[in-house]
């Protein structure tokens, strides 16, 4: 599942047509193109417009085109994809993408936010 990337930086890749069920940790950032369901810990997570990821999510960095749902804690999170219903993200900071043009956009279902430097303490 690991590839090298331009310069030689590691990816694991789960590429569109395959999909991935049970506990995936990674040392090198994870590109996803299919689907992945089950916990995820990596220092990365990036998901393509063809991507879906279910389960729990333990990254630094989020970027998502694709679909996300379940609980996600990341440090920094940009969206510009979907979020399903009952998903809970934790973050220190959120950036939703729009596009004007018609393309991209994001869509949250019943989904829960904490965004902040300590999200889960009440002020």
């Amino acid at each position: 599942m690991s590839s090298t990337k331009d310069g030689g930086t590691k990816v694991t890749v789960v590429e569109d047509g395959t999909e991935f069920r049970g506990s995936m940790f990674s040392s090198c950032a994870v590109l996803v193109r299919g689907r992945i369901a089950g916990d995820v810990s990596s220092p990365s997570l990036a998901v393509t417009q063809t991507g879906f990821v279910s389960g729990r999510i333990k990254v630094a960095t989020l970027t998502s085109d694709g679909e996300l749902a379940g609980e996600i804690d990341a440090d920094t999170v940009t969206l510009a994809g979907r979020v399903s219903d009952g998903t809970l993200i934790r973050a220190k900071t959120l950036e939703a993408k729009l596009s004007s043009e018609g393309g991209m956009t994001v869509t949250f279902g019943d989904a829960r936010l904490e965004v902040g430097d300590d999200p889960t303490t009440p002020p």
